[in-house]
């Protein structure tokens, strides 16, 4: 029997020093691993230490609410546990978990009284995780965070015990006294023990650090998924419409614009062909003035090309596509960006749209005097906003270009907000969401 342990045994630190995929992978790669699992378990901790400091803010704002003072306080409080939850989806999902979010939305609004808490089963579920994740969460990631610091201080401090101030001489993280030579030298045995853990288990350590997040992160399984699936079902109505209006478009454009100019072209050639015999002078006129038609032609055709999808956003990213735009406006318009990397090219597509017809709005209608826009991109959200000072009263249901503007959002699945106060100014919001 004691052989069959020792088997088992053996047979289980094999499991344990074999990574998936490599029978022959060895110290090296459980090393990097547990590397890995105290990096991000020191991030997890980070977040968990934020969400200690989050849970007395929580506390009193729940007694404000029960006391009928918390309705200013609600709204900001939930928004920052829907920032500091976000964060910890995108670390799991770094960690190969796929955490969808259960909002509704980019800009799903949180809630704003105890009554809509209650009513919201994605919110309660954050805050289950920042109590769990403040208390489980941080004491794993720190645990991550210092064992392999514990096995290095006390593997080694058998030679450098005698320099410390006798206060200071400990090992096992101050658990244990070691002031007398026989002690000191229990700190190898511990240093090599808390390393050994370390690489076996330090993986499943962050396993169970994250194992709230992904639990109650996600969407909740017993929320009844018919709206969900009716969201979806408009936002796809919503990108057929899209697409057949752009359809629309670029075929008035071409019938109207370079069709009428080849038709003219073709009209004036044969008139020239006509009056070559009789009069030279007047054929070499009218072949002028077809080949300014021509000219004419090539332009409307590279303008319905750049309205597609204009190559100024494959060259210059971007900043640099609104920058060419907001240059080209008849109204002085500043732009800011900040967008860190590249987002989806249907993103940049639809962002520069926006940009361009409502800064054409903007030069048509508005009487504006100035002129801004700003891009911003925070976590899976870009976020486009339009502004002029003009005299306001822009309605989107009026059939004008802020209609296309809202139908092409909404074809990714974004939201459009107008504020435009008779008077003005006019304030044109637009959220995409890009993935991460």
């Amino acid at each position: 029997m004691a052989v069959r342990r020792r088997d088992r045994v053996r047979a289980w630190f094999d499991v344990q020093l074999r990574p998936e995929g490599d029978d022959k992978a060895g110290l090296g790669s459980l090393l990097l691993a547990s590397l890995r699992a105290s990096g991000w378990g020191a991030i997890g901790a980070g977040f968990g230490i934020l969400a200690v400091y989050t849970i007395p803010m929580l506390l009193f704002t729940g007694l404000l609410s029960v006391l009928g003072l918390g309705r200013f306080v609600v709204h900001p409080a939930m928004q920052w546990v829907r920032l500091l939850t976000g964060l910890e989806r995108r670390r799991l999902r770094r960690l190969g978990h796929e955490i969808e979010s259960p909002y509704a939305g980019p800009d799903a609004d949180p809630p704003r009284s105890l009554r809509e808490l209650r009513a919201d089963p994605s919110a309660r579920r954050d805050l289950m995780w920042v109590f769990l994740h403040g208390t489980w969460g941080l004491i794993i990631g720190a645990t991550l965070l210092q064992m392999p610091f514990i096995a290095v201080r006390d593997a080694t401090y058998p030679l450098w015990w005698t320099f410390v101030p006798e206060s200071e001489q400990q090992i096992l993280n101050g658990f244990i006294d070691a002031d007398s030579l026989g002690t000191a030298t229990l700190g190898l045995a511990t240093g090599i023990a808390i390393f050994a853990l370390w690489i076996l288990f330090g993986p499943k350590l962050l396993d169970l650090q994250g194992r709230p997040g992904v639990h109650y992160l996600g969407p909740d399984p017993d929320i009844d998924l018919s709206e969900r699936v009716a969201r979806l079902t408009a936002t796809r109505a919503a990108a057929l419409d899209a697409h057949a209006v752009e359809l629309r478009r670029i075929e008035r454009a071409l019938h109207d614009g370079a069709q009428n100019r080849i038709v003219a072209v073709a009209v004036l050639v044969g008139a020239a062909k006509r009056e070559i015999p009789r009069d030279p002078d007047k054929a070499v006129d009218i072949l002028g003035r077809a080949q300014d038609t021509v000219e004419g032609a090539l332009a409307e055709l590279r303008a319905v090309v750049r309205s597609i999808l204009p190559p100024v956003l494959e060259d210059r990213g971007l900043a640099g596509a609104l920058n060419a735009l907001a240059s080209d406006c008849a109204v002085p318009c500043t732009v800011d960006v900040d967008v860190p990397g590249r987002c989806p090219a249907s993103v940049e597509a639809t962002a520069y749209f926006v940009v361009a017809e409502s800064l054409t709005n903007v030069a048509k209608h508005s009487r504006a005097k100035n002129a801004s826009v700003e891009v911003r991109r925070r976590g899976n959200t870009l976020t486009v906003t339009v502004t002029d000072d003009g005299r306001g009263g822009a309605d989107p249901g009026a059939g004008s270009g802020l209609a296309g503007i809202t139908r092409r959002v909404e074809a990714l699945d974004g939201t459009t907000t107008v504020n435009s106060p008779p008077g003005g100014p006019t304030e044109i919001r637009v959220e995409l969401p890009c993935g991460s």
